[in-house]
């Protein structure tokens, strides 16, 4: 009765969080057309630019807290053309582009929140998208997984990815 009155009262939350999501969704894909055109060094050039802006919109930063929220504004702004630049540089180098669900995982990841998703929806992949996103302001970027193998494997297989962009892969193993 109450989940049926809240949905009356003011839609079903979840609803409105997809459908925000997938407006989201729809700006990557409309560059999809734009990175497919681009040759492999422009492709790996966009990290550089993707940096360039980060640095510029925490230029004269010096409180910590500012400085932070500076970034995280710019990660906002240029999250669809960086997800559109990972999933190109997947589509050339390890024959995978990411579905549109997998774009939500990672704009969820990266907003801070879980995803949960089942075995063979394409978790790896999806980690690369908020991963590089992340990795553009510079600091290390970790990801955790379960154990060694998976470490490694992941590695591995997404490596190719980052490296296209720019990008460095390391493993700490036990």
């Amino acid at each position: 009765m109450w989940k049926n009155l809240i949905n009356f009262l003011g839609g079903n939350p979840l609803k409105r969080q997809l459908e925000s999501l997938r407006a989201e969704v729809e700006r990557i894909n409309a560059l999809e057309k734009e990175f497919e055109k681009l040759s492999d060094e422009a492709l790996r050039a966009k990290t550089d630019e993707f940096r360039a802006y980060i640095r510029q919109a925490t230029e004269g930063i010096e409180y910590e807290p500012e400085k932070r929220q500076a970034e995280a504004r710019a990660l906002e702004e240029i999250l669809p053309q960086a997800f559109a630049a990972v999933r190109e540089a997947s589509k050339r180098t390890l024959g995978l582009r990411h579905y549109d669900v997998q774009l939500i995982g990672g704009i969820v990841l990266h907003r801070g929140h879980i995803a949960e998703m089942k075995t063979g929806e394409g978790k790896t992949l999806v980690a690369t998208l908020p991963l590089y996103l992340n990795a553009l302001t510079g600091r290390g970027v970790h990801l955790v997984t379960v154990n060694d193998y998976l470490a490694r494997r992941d590695a591995r297989w997404m490596g190719p990815i980052y490296h296209a962009l720019g990008l460095s892969v390391g493993v700490l193993q036990m």
